[in-house]
């Protein structure tokens, strides 16, 4: 049956989707570690990672919207059919079989089931529990029109419900003040920018991307067809659906930064999280956490994989949607079993190339209707954030590949000639750069035709 616009009933759905979607593995671990880091500049750190890991999500669902697209490909598009297709590939792979997918499974794994297995049986757990884990993924991703109705009404509920059983017990006792928590050296005077950074981790900006073509989808599903009224429904739903992800954001990093009273520093949030837990249910919290986290996390693989052969099926049709689907859940569960630091080491030189040529891309998608997506103001702008983006990911490789002489001598030049570089914002200034010479060619370009026209 089709309707003109989303009931309000529709709008809860779809924003249930968004958030149960977009809140997964990264997401769990990096706000209560960013509030170990930032100590009693925990909110300064917070409104940094707000910025990139909730309003920059959101710019990318209204870029969607505003451009009528269907996902990365059709946002990329005016770039060219060759970038778009490489950008899709690239960020697929990212939150994919790559990172992103196989970091669902060895999230939980390390915060639930590790600590109770010695080492040597641990290969063997993470063995098990990700084949498990990305079966269910499979089996429940094989309908993709059942997604909203299976996220939307039973796992998040469920999700919600243990996540504010944990809130409850640390708001009513809390383990001490955030306000008197150490800060760490990189915090002291940078919280904002190292905040915002840290947002990247969680991959939001790329997945609201990528979620396109399935929110989309699941739109579609009921019973809206009208384009604007999908991207208002879009836009609308995105809206209350990311908030919600903002307040446990906000949440999960005051409990890191309270954290440091009873605990030391961790190495990530995964291991705060379980300490916390523990402190307060005991064994039974430490269930409860292991629950909460495959329950979250499996909701967020699901979103991922069905996304990637979705997208993949779109652009290669011969190949079938369910092909795509195995691809994924295959090769996912054979990256999860190298560990989630070795996940985690290699994903961040990816992301600070990746996310400042999103960002640069949702910008142009929310300004397109001003220049009428003009493709020379798109390639003027991507091309020169290009450059700073690739010495941004040089300069977060391990740090046993910085001893090579030629990579110091490129960042060496990037620390000299590119403005924030230091602070890993060496694409902002280009991007803004960029964006003012592909404006002013685009108006240029229309003076010369309007006085053709007039001759």
């Amino acid at each position: 049956m089709k309707t003109t616009k989303a009931s309000i009933r529709q709008s809860i759905i779809i924003a249930s989707l968004i958030f149960g979607m977009l809140f997964g593995a990264g997401n769990l671990i990096f706000p209560v570690h960013l509030g170990q880091l930032a100590g009693s500049h925990w909110l300064i750190a917070s409104s940094g990672f707000l910025i990139s890991g909730v309003l920059i999500p959101l710019m990318a669902l209204l870029a969607i919207s505003i451009t009528k697209s269907n996902g990365i490909y059709d946002l990329a598009l005016p770039n060219g059919r060759t970038y778009a297709l490489i950008f899709l590939i690239l960020v697929h792979a990212t939150l994919g079989p790559l990172f992103a997918t196989p970091r669902t499974a060895t999230v939980p794994y390390e915060i639930g089931i590790a600590p109770y297995l010695s080492k040597a049986a641990n290969s063997w757990g993470l063995l098990i529990y990700s084949a498990i884990f990305f079966s269910l993924v499979y089996l429940f991703s094989n309908h993709e029109g059942k997604i909203a109705t299976l996220i939307g009404k039973i796992l998040n509920p469920l999700f919600l419900g243990l996540l504010f059983l944990i809130f409850l017990l640390a708001f009513s006792n809390p383990l001490g003040a955030g306000s008197t928590a150490n800060i760490t050296a990189a915090y002291t005077n940078h919280a904002f920018s190292n905040g915002f950074l840290q947002g990247y981790n969680t991959m939001d900006g790329l997945a609201a991307l990528a979620f396109g073509i399935t929110i989309i989808t699941a739109i579609k599903e009921l019973g809206i067809k009208k384009l604007r009224q999908i991207s208002l429904a879009t836009a609308k739903s995105g809206f209350w659906g990311i908030s919600g992800v903002a307040i446990i954001y906000l949440a999960l990093i005051w409990l890191g930064a309270t954290s440091l009273h009873q605990f030391k520093p961790a190495l990530n949030g995964g291991i705060t999280l379980a300490q916390i837990s523990h402190y307060y249910l005991g064994t039974a919290g430490d269930a409860i956490l292991a629950t909460l986290a495959t329950v979250t996390c499996m909701t967020s693989a699901m979103g991922l994989v069905i996304a990637f052969s979705q997208d993949f099926h779109r652009r290669f049709p011969k190949i079938s949607y369910r092909t795509f689907l195995r691809f994924n859940c295959g090769l996912s569960f054979l990256f999860a079993n190298l560990g989630l630091n070795q996940i985690i080491a290699w994903s961040t030189p990816i992301l600070m190339f990746l996310y400042p040529l999103a960002i640069t891309l949702i910008i142009l998608g929310l300004l397109s209707p001003l220049f009428k997506k003009d493709p020379l103001v798109y390639r003027i702008t991507t091309g020169l954030t290009l450059i700073p983006a690739f010495f941004d990911m040089l300069n977060a490789l391990p740090a046993n590949l910085h001893e090579s002489q030629l990579l110091q001598t490129l960042l060496e030049f990037a620390q000299r000639f590119f403005p924030f570089f230091s602070l890993g914002f060496g694409w902002l200034s280009f991007g803004i750069v960029g964006l003012i010479l592909g404006l002013a060619s685009y108006v240029l370009k229309e003076r010369k035709k309007t006085a053709l026209a007039n001759d």
